[in-house]
């Protein structure tokens, strides 16, 4: 959505009766009424835009203030209402009916007999004509013409595993003559149990892969603090020493960022390659997946095979990495040659640099070194960094609990702040607030008054109603408008979970994640703001996660509320 939205999200035209709703995206009145009588039976309801769920039809509220007048200054260019959509129809990305003439209905069942698509009403002869009796419908697919022989015209119905081909009942008189075949539902139901056990295997490279791009980042982050440290104390040590050693400073200082630059390098390069590994796996179990669910048991056959080949056929080589790489050896060595001054040569630096050289910090490892590293562990020890541990319990938790106060100031018109500016509820009348730059004057948002930075902070809020959100921004997230820019989690300034009574979302930038976890009107939120995390729990017997954001935190953050109608967020003392 952007700064000054004008058009309807479903009907691409300027906004006509603008209405929100509770995730706070703007429709048309008409467009989005139509959309939700579709989803009437089904008893869930989606925003067309976020796709956020409700369990039950929410109450849209007509847009008013400053954004009605500045839709007032162009009402003269409005063009007449758009027609209400027909969410039946055939889009690009839809199988279109078969039967239907000009414009195409979606087609909702396929015909593997009459090897057609077919709508709603042209479907009807299927179930009700005794014709249609033995005709096989699946779910509508749009590769009909893969179903035919391209030698006989028939429908495919077998397998040949002489030949590994699918093939019609005319092939088995000549061509596949004396050959072992199966039913394609035989052949299918043989290889799912294979599909099934290749993705496990992918997903469990997917697993390892992102485990070790977590240890090698943590290794990076290690690294370049020792860097850090020992440039700073070899410095301080060389700058004690007389002019006839600022040759070895230099050296040193060189020898220093020269292998901190090369194991970065390495470590951008294997980074690089497991991102784009991950990525093509994450891909490939997509694929699996979707071939795994399909009716179409030759489409099936046919992909199952390319699959397999793909997966058996590669090896991906582990990246090992040594967090305790770090510049020690060489603090250690300018100390000494502190103390030993005379005693110092030429020799002593070049043993210095072998002893950095000499120690690895990434590298792959094909399969056959993992093999024999896996046989030498009890030889030498294998290294892995730890994970830093957030609290696993509400005692523990509220060691680092903070009290925090919401600020008139930036407090939107409606809200109404209570219980000592702890609570804040929306009203359909405006407050008595003064005018300040740092009020939000088009959402339902307020900010606290404290900044967290440095540190780790925990605090609790309980809400209720339709729908609230909780999150932290930058201060300079934009106060004006209703566009992406001033929303929180909708820009890269900021980070919130928005709670329905049906889902959660976690947002941040153009990024969204719907989350299916149980209701709870209390939340926990633990940030780490050195550490770059920003977590946020269910409060019972135990602590539940929910989400946690992983970020890199560039300056104070301020914890902020979001508060729809008919509901309240209230942060809770401790």
């Amino acid at each position: 959505m952007s700064d000054d939205q004008e058009g309807c999200y479903l009907c691409k035209e300027y906004l006509r009766d603008a209405v929100s709703i509770p995730c706070g995206h703007i429709f048309c009145s008409v467009c989005l009424k139509t959309y939700w009588d579709h989803a009437d039976g089904t008893g869930t309801y989606l925003c067309p835009q976020c796709r956020v769920t409700y369990t039950k039809r929410p109450t849209p509220r007509r847009i008013g203030g400053s954004r009605q007048s500045t839709l007032s200054r162009n009402s003269e260019a409005f063009p007449p209402p758009p027609p209400s959509p027909d969410y039946n129809m055939a889009g690009p990305q839809d199988v279109g009916c078969d039967i239907c003439i000009g414009k195409k209905h979606k087609a909702v069942k396929s015909c593997l007999m009459c090897l057609a698509s077919y709508c709603e009403r042209h479907l009807k002869p299927h179930f009700e004509s005794a014709t249609f009796k033995r005709h096989k419908l699946v779910d509508e697919i749009g590769h009909l013409d893969r179903q035919i022989c391209p030698q006989h015209q028939k429908g495919l119905e077998l397998f040949c595993r002489t030949d590994q081909m699918c093939i019609c009942v005319l092939c088995t008189v000549k061509e596949h003559k004396g050959h072992d075949m199966v039913s394609a539902e035989q052949e299918r139901a043989d290889e799912q149990q294979r599909l099934g056990a290749t993705q496990a295997e992918i997903q469990e490279k997917i697993h390892d892969r992102l485990k070790q791009m977590d240890e090698l980042k943590q290794a990076v982050d290690s690294l370049k603090s020792s860097a850090q440290r020992a440039l700073q104390e070899c410095e301080k040590m060389f700058g004690d020493m007389l002019r006839s050693i600022e040759r070895m400073q230099q050296e040193m200082s060189k020898l220093i960022s020269s292998n901190k630059r090369a194991a970065l390098n390495s470590a951008d390069g294997h980074l690089e390659r497991l991102t784009h590994e991950i990525a093509d796996l994450k891909r490939r179990d997509n694929e699996i997946t979707a071939l795994s669910r399909t009716e179409d048991h030759i489409h099936f056959i046919q992909s199952f095979h390319m699959l397999i080949a793909q997966t058996d056929a590669e090896e991906l080589p582990t990246v090992a990495v040594n967090p305790y790489f770090n510049f020690g050896p060489v603090t250690k060595a300018v100390s000494e040659m502190k103390q030993h001054l005379n005693e110092f040569s030429n020799e002593e630096l070049v043993k210095v640099a072998k002893s950095v050289n000499k120690m690895t910090f990434c590298q792959l490892e094909d399969s056959k070194t993992k093999r024999k590293s896996i046989m030498k562990s009890d030889e030498a020890a294998v290294y892995r960094t730890l994970p830093v541990q957030e609290p696993q319990h509400r005692d523990e938790f509220l060691k680092y609990a903070i009290q925090l106060t919401l600020d008139p100031d930036t407090a939107y018109r409606q809200l109404y702040l209570s219980r000592g500016n702890r609570k804040a509820t929306l009203k359909r009348d405006p407050q008595s607030y003064g005018d300040h730059p740092a009020r939000f004057d088009s959402l339902p948002q307020v900010l606290c008054m404290e900044p967290l930075s440095g540190g780790a902070y925990y605090w609790e809020f309980d809400w209720s109603g339709e729908g609230a959100a909780i999150g932290v921004t930058y201060k300079g997230i934009k106060r004006i408008g209703y566009g992406d820019g001033s929303r929180i989690g909708y820009n890269r300034k900021s980070w919130s979970l928005f709670c329905t009574d049906a889902s959660y979302s976690a947002r941040h930038s153009k990024d969204q994640l719907e989350i299916s976890a149980p209701y709870s009107s209390r939340i926990g939120v633990f940030l780490d703001h050195a550490g770059g995390t920003l977590s946020f729990y269910t409060i019972g017997d135990t602590m539940s996660l929910i989400h946690r954001f992983k970020a890199s935190f560039t300056e104070p953050v301020y914890p902020g509320l979001w508060v729809w109608y008919d509901s309240a967020v209230t942060l809770l003392q401790m």
